[in-house]
């Protein structure tokens, strides 16, 4: 597949997430894997990163949830075809009684502009499948510092989502803009803005604002405020959001070079709901072989087993899901070519 740094998958709907407090949360228990995309899993990383930059607030939680098993439902195949060192196909078959079945064809261009060694821009990302549906995907990085991102989803000849975010990244800190669905004729959209400074060499502090505006909006317009902040030790990470609305806490903890732990808690008090998680994830080398599990208060066990068929370009993987009060079991297996 030459150098193209991409995700095997295609990229997931665009559907940009609301902002804590102006929606109910996702469905819980098995229901969670409806919308979830077949995607390779990731070996452990040898260690925790040490540099001081903060990165974005996407990121905050994203070592505890790299833990988690990303399900599927359904049998699922994937041929990757590398053309060139910038330029990757890929062909998705989807057999589903859960999600729609069929085919989905998708690209991935990735430029020559460079300014560290493992990134290169612009990068254009899409999938489509045979009614025209489509998932888009822009990013680009201008300047060492100003970073945009810019994603669609057309359903039905019509743009059923898009997102728009630039990213500043300073010598300490990160400033994100977001733009979502901006609707100039209905008056009606998302705008969130996130600042993320690094406080020490192990702790960083942030805050998130989000503003939704429209006609569906009781009262014409709401806006959130949210406090953000994260803890890197030597093998764990602590980070937590917490507002009005919503308080979600994340505890990282990388056990040994196999074996890594995450815990999870959500509480939406709007909703007056609380979830806890734990995941883990097992990865064995010497037998090319990743296995993520979790389990929650919802009565949900999950896995997912990904094993690498070498000297095979092949990747064969199993999801397993089960709801204990609802006894819904949902089963995938998918190969990877590529």
């Amino acid at each position: 597949m030459g150098n193209v740094q991409a995700a095997s998958a295609p990229p997931p709907p665009v559907m940009p997430p609301p902002p804590p407090g102006m929606s109910p949360p996702p469905p819980s228990g098995a229901e969670k894997s409806e919308s979830v995309q077949f995607q390779p899993q990731t070996p452990l990383s040898p260690e925790l990163p040490t540099e001081r930059h903060p990165g974005t607030m996407e990121d905050l939680h994203k070592q505890c949830k790299d833990v988690f098993p990303t399900n599927f439902e359904g049998a699922k195949l994937m041929v990757n075809k590398g053309l060139s060192n910038h330029f990757q196909v890929s062909h998705t078959v989807n057999l589903s009684s859960e999600t729609p079945s069929g085919y989905r064809f998708g690209a991935t261009y990735v430029g020559t502009k460079q300014f560290t060694s493992n990134e290169a821009f612009p990068i254009l990302l899409g999938d489509i499948d045979p009614s025209g549906d489509l998932n888009a995907n822009i990013i680009h990085q201008f300047t060492p510092k100003l970073k945009t991102k810019f994603a669609t989803q057309v359903k039905k000849s019509k743009f059923s989502a898009v997102q728009m975010t630039a990213d500043y990244k300073g010598a300490d800190y990160t400033f994100t803009a977001t733009a979502a669905n901006p609707d100039i004729i209905n008056e009606s959209g998302v705008l969130v803005g996130h600042y993320l400074q690094s406080v020490s060499k192990r702790a960083d502090l942030g805050a998130e604002l989000a503003y939704q505006y429209g006609p569906q909006v009781p009262g014409g317009e709401i806006a959130v405020l949210s406090l953000a902040g994260r803890y890197t030790g030597k093998d764990y990470v602590v980070s937590g959001t917490a507002g009005t609305s919503a308080l979600h806490v994340c505890y990282y903890q990388k056990a040994s070079d196999q074996l890594a732990l995450g815990v999870e808690f959500d509480t939406n008090f709007r909703m007056m709901e609380s979830t806890a998680s734990i995941g883990y994830q097992i990865d064995v080398p010497k037998a090319d072989l990743v296995f993520k599990g979790m389990v929650d208060t919802n009565w949900t066990v999950g896995g997912v087993l990904e094993k690498k068929l070498t000297p095979l370009p092949f990747s064969f993987a199993l999801s397993g899901l089960l709801n204990h009060s609802s006894h819904n079991f949902r089963l995938g297996c998918g190969l990877i070519i590529g």
